[in-house]
């Protein structure tokens, strides 16, 4: 079944009816060596993964439900694909990128997010250097009062996220470090980060106080950014020490606060109508060698290629966004099965692809690889797959792949 579904995604369908018309390619079904499902059935089949009356795994204005066992398995089974991916292209160093979306939902189980449309919330944690998602937790909307820019209130259960990402890595990874936005600025979360020895830049929120001391900052303490046309783009270390009645300035790895200001050109207003726009993120890394802390604001930007990037994927060019059912867990079901498809494509694209489609999106891989017509025969008690030269060259010209060192043991196992 979830073969099925995710070769009728490959190719470009979205809907649970768009098997019908998947089902009619018989050669397909030849290859995989059984009948596609019917939409029916793919229905029934996802109907499995939801259940009444579970416990929350959080309460409050963002109650988030506890896992279904099938649910729990379909994770089981993406952290052996993340695991096999390592096993044959290893690397030593794990950035965890930490965000959540939207996507957009008319059911009527859906709830109100924070623009004021029906949908739902999934949080995703994406291992940046193998472009992979360790861990993803399905959530209603669940709006908040108008006026909050921050629509994953505190205590929302980052660090809970972080932890299925932690525990979906192999064992053997030198160095792990984390981004995200300002939704993971807690302050029980960057302590739990700080006792784990994990580096991190988050953005943080712009407090009274912060803004007060990023405004006090002398002029001349501020340095040049990357040059842009229409406006100036500055950065400076902030002196600044939050009331969270825990930190302290002595500690052994201080975090520290890099303020960004951006002003027009020539007195201008920005485009938002104002005259200056001020950010900042919270780090508990030093300076890397021979650099400064600009260089860790623009490490902590990269995030927009990663797990932004994924996002994009999952919704716009995979079947993330055409949620099939009213019941959650058919949804949450759906969702993770797209982001196995996501790890499955990285996985084929550094493993037995050349170089150069390593970074191609769904798209390209269905114009030049996953939708160009073959021909299937039956020679010699083998059935094979005819294609054109390009695409045998292509495909035969990475060498086979094998393991290249020994399946590590999952991370606290």
């Amino acid at each position: 079944m979830v073969e099925g579904l995710l070769a009728m995604w490959a190719a470009g369908g979205e809907r649970a009816e768009d098997l019908d018309q998947f089902r009619q390619d018989k050669a397909l079904a030849l290859l995989l060596g059984h009948e596609l499902p019917a939409a029916q059935t793919a229905r029934d089949f996802l109907a499995q993964f939801h259940a009444e009356d579970l416990p929350l795994l959080q309460e409050g204005k963002a109650p988030v439900v506890a896992e279904t066992v099938p649910l729990l398995g379909l994770a089981k089974a993406n952290t052996e694909l993340v695991l096999d991916l390592q096993c044959r292209r290893p690397v030593k160093t794990a950035t965890l990128d930490v965000d959540a979306t939207v996507i957009p939902c008319d059911k009527r189980a859906a709830k109100r997010t924070y623009d004021g449309n029906r949908g739902y919330q999934p949080v995703l944690a994406l291992w940046a250097e193998q472009d992979v998602i360790l861990a993803d937790e399905f959530r209603d909307g669940n709006s908040l009062p108008s006026g909050l820019t921050r629509w994953v209130p505190a205590g929302s259960g980052n660090r809970r996220v972080v932890e299925k990402a932690l525990a979906a890595l192999p064992g053997g990874i030198d160095k792990i470090y984390l981004r995200g936005d300002s939704a993971l600025y807690e302050h029980e979360l960057m302590g739990w980060l700080d006792a784990q020895a994990i580096g991190y830049a988050i953005s943080a929120d712009m407090s009274r106080q912060l803004a007060e001391c990023v405004a006090a900052l002398p002029e001349g303490h501020w340095k040049p950014d990357q040059h842009e046309t229409d406006a100036i783009r500055e950065w400076a270390e902030v002196n600044y020490l939050p009331s969270d009645g825990i930190w302290k300035k002595d500690a052994v790895s201080p975090r520290r606060y890099l303020a960004i200001r951006i002003r027009p050109r020539q007195g201008e207003l920005l485009r938002d109508g104002n005259r200056m726009r001020h950010f900042c993120i919270v780090t508990n890394r030093s300076d890397p060698e021979g650099g400064c802390g600009l260089d860790l604001i623009r490490w902590h930007r990269q995030k927009a290629g990663t797990i932004e990037h994924a996002h994009d994927v999952l919704i716009n060019e995979l079947a993330g966004a055409a949620l099939p059912s009213q019941k959650f867990g058919a949804n949450a079901a759906w969702l993770r099965l797209n982001v196995i498809l996501y790890n499955l494509l990285s996985a084929y694209k550094r493993v037995g692809l050349p170089e150069e489609f390593h970074t191609a999106r769904p798209k390209r891989l269905r114009f030049l690889l996953l939708n160009t017509v073959g021909k299937v025969v039956r020679h010699a008690r083998e059935t094979l797959l005819r294609c054109t030269k390009e695409i045998a060259r292509a495909l035969a010209g990475p060498p086979r792949t094998s393991f290249v060192l020994k399946r590590p043991a999952l991370a606290g196992v």
